[in-house]
C-alpha cells in the first residue's frame, strides 16, 4: 500500500471512529462545499471569541514579569539599595515559584474550569505586582516576586493547553503563535508605557519605578475582574456554542485524532505515559534552547541597548527597546502560519534559530552601538517565533487531553526553570560578554541541535509506521484501546 493509500485508510478509519463514538455530525445532508462554508465560519467565529482576550491576557502576564527591566533603569536599583546580586536574586526567585508549580496547573485548570481558574490566577498576579510598587527593601522585592511567579505559573501553559482543545494540530500553529506574540508586543508596549509612566515620578511622593508597578499592576486587576465573563470554558461546557456547533467542534476534534475533554478523567497514567515519553524530554531541551535566552532578552534589553552607547537616558532606552519586538511580534505570526500550512515545525525552528545565532554573535563581537542595536533585532527574530513554534510542536505530538496537559506543563515548566540562568548571567557591561556567550551557547546546543535531533527521530518513526512496522501495537485490541495507546497508534503520524 502507498503512504497516499495509508493516509486516505487512516482518515476513513478515523470517520468511522467518530460514528462508532457516536458523535452527531449536524452537515450530514450537506454538500462538501457547504459543510467546508460552515467550517470556515466555526472557525473565525472561535477565532473571533477566544483568541483576542487571552492575547490581552499574555501581554499583561508578560509585562507584569519582564516590567522590573524597565524600573531597573529608573532607579529602582539604587532606590532600594540593591546590589548587582541582590537584583539578580530577584530576577531568579520569581522562575523558581514559577517553574515549580507549572506542571501542576493544567490538571487545575482541567478540574477548576478555565471560566474561573484563570480569572482567578489573574486577580492575585495583579494584586501581587501592585504590591511591588510599595516594597521599601530587598525582602519586600523577593517576597513580591515569588508570588508573582507563583500566581502567574497558570497563565501560559494553562493557554496553550486550552486553545489545543479547541483547535485541529494543522490550526493550532498559528493561534499558538498569535497568542504568544502578545509577548513580543508587551515588550513594545512596555517601553512605551514605562517611558510614560515614568514622568510621573515624585507624584505622590512615589518614585517613577513605583508607579510602573503600581499601574500596570491595577490594569491587570480590571481586566481579571472582566475575565469572569470574557473567558470560556472548553468545548464539551463552553456556553457560547449551540448544540450544533459543539457537535462540530467535537467532532473534528476526533476526526483529527485529539480526545475530546469530557473523555477523560484524571488519572496517574497519564503522568506516567508523559513520563516515559522520550519527545516530552527532547521537547523540554528544545524549550529550555530558546525560553533561557527569551527571558534574558526581555530583562536585560533595555540595560544592553543603554550600555551599549546607542542611549544616554532611561526614558529613551524605553522607546529604542519597542522597535526589536514589533518586529519578533511580526516574524512569530509569519512562522506560525507557515509552519501550520507545511507542517515543518521542526525547520521551522531551525532556521529561526540561525537568525538568532548571528544577532548574538554580533553582540559577542561587535563594538559598534549601530551594530549592537541591529543585533538586539536579530536576536529577538531568533528567539520568539521558537516559543510558540515549539509549544505547538510539542502539542501536535502529544494525544490525550490530560497527557498533553502534562507534557505541555513539563515543558514550560522546565524551560521557565533556565530563567534562573537568564538572570545570573549579566553580570559584566558594558559588553555582556558572559550573559551573551551563555545564551548563545543555549541557542546553538538546545534550540538548534536539539530541533535537528527532533526532525529527524520523528521522520524515523513516521517512516516506521507508513511501513507498517508498528501495526503490531494494534493487533487484536479493540477501539477503545486503541484510543488509550494515544500517539503511540500505528496510524498517528507525528509532525515534523
Amino acid at each position: 500500500m502507498s503512504d497516499l493509500e495509508k493516509h486516505a485508510s487512516s482518515h476513513d478509519e478515523r470517520e468511522d471512529r467518530a460514528i462508532d463514538l457516536d458523535i452527531p455530525d449536524p452537515d450530514a445532508h450537506l454538500s462538501p462545499e457547504e459543510r467546508d462554508q460552515i467550517e470556515r465560519r466555526l472557525v473565525w467565529r472561535l477565532d473571533l471569541i477566544l483568541i483576542p482576550w487571552l492575547c490581552l491576557l499574555y501581554l499583561l502576564a508578560f509585562l507584569d514579569r519582564t516590567n522590573i527591566g524597565n524600573a531597573k533603569i529608573a532607579g529602582l536599583v539604587p532606590d532600594l539599595g540593591l546590589t548587582t546580586s541582590q537584583y539578580n536574586i530577584a530576577l531568579t526567585i520569581f522562575f523558581i515559584s514559577y517553574s515549580v508549580f507549572e506542571p501542576l496547573t493544567n490538571v487545575l485548570l482541567k478540574k477548576l474550569r478555565p471560566s474561573i481558574f484563570i480569572p482567578i490566577i489573574m486577580f492575585l498576579w495583579g494584586a501581587s505586582m501592585t504590591g511591588q510598587g510599595f516594597v521599601y527593601n530587598n525582602s519586600g522585592l523577593l517576597a513580591s516576586r515569588w508570588f508573582l511567579g507563583l500566581t502567574e505559573a497558570g497563565l501560559f501553559p494553562g493557554v496553550n493547553y486550552y486553545l489545543s482543545c479547541w483547535y485541529k494540530r494543522s490550526e493550532f500553529g498559528i493561534r499558538a503563535a498569535i497568542f504568544f506574540s502578545a509577548a513580543a508586543l508587551s515588550g513594545s508596549f512596555g517601553g512605551l508605557l514605562a517611558a510614560a509612566i515614568e514622568k510621573l515620578d515624585g507624584k505622590g511622593g512615589l518614585e517613577g519605578w513605583r508607579w510602573i508597578f503600581i499601574l500596570e499592576g491595577l490594569l491587570t486587576v480590571v481586566v481579571a475582574v472582566i475575565s469572569f465573563w470574557m473567558v470560556h470554558d472548553f468545548p464539551d461546557d463552553a456556553r457560547f456554542l449551540s448544540e450544533e456547533d459543539r457537535a462540530r467542534v467535537i467532532r473534528r476534534l476526533r476526526l483529527d485524532q485529539q480526545a475530546s475533554s469530557k473523555h477523560e478523567d484524571w488519572n496517574t497514567r497519564y503522568l506516567y505515559d508523559g513520563l516515559k515519553d522520550w519527545k516530552m524530554w527532547l521537547g523540554m531541551a528544545i524549550y529550555m534552547g530558546c525560553d533561557m535566552p527569551l527571558y534574558a532578552f526581555s530583562l536585560f534589553l533595555p540595560s544592553i541597548i543603554m550600555e551599549s552607547g546607542w542611549s544616554n537616558n532611561s526614558i529613551h532606552t524605553n522607546l529604542l527597546s519597542v522597535p526589536p519586538y514589533a518586529a519578533a511580534a511580526v516574524l512569530t505570526v509569519i512562522v506560525g502560519f507557515i509552519a501550520d500550512r507545511t507542517r515543518q515545525r521542526g525547520l521551522c525552528n531551525i532556521l529561526s534559530s540561525l537568525i538568532g545565532i548571528v544577532g548574538f554573535i554580533l553582540l559577542i563581537a561587535s563594538d559598534s552601538p549601530a551594530v549592537k542595536y541591529a543585533a538586539t533585532f536579530l536576536g529577538a527574530l531568533g528567539i520568539y517565533p521558537c516559543i510558540s513554534n515549539t509549544i505547538t510542536w510539542m502539542a501536535n505530538n502529544t494525544e490525550g487531553v490530560y497527557k498533553r496537559g502534562v507534557v505541555l506543563g513539563f515543558v514550560i515548566g522546565w524551560g521557565n526553570l533556565n530563567g534562573i540562568v537568564s538572570s545570573n548571567i549579566y553580570f559584566d557591561p558594558p559588553r555582556y560578554l558572559q550573559g551573551h556567550g551563555v545564551v548563545l551557547a543555549y541557542m546553538i546546543i538546545f534550540l538548534f541541535g536539539g530541533s535537528i535531533l527532533m526532525t529527524t527521530l520523528l521522520r524515523v518513526e513516521n517512516k516506521k509506521r507508513l511501513e507498517g512496522k508498528r501495526d503490531y501495537l494494534a493487533e487484536g485490541k479493540s477501539e477503545a484501546e486503541l484510543d488509550l495507546l494515544g500517539d503511540r497508534r500505528p496510524d498517528f503520524l507525528y509532525t515534523v
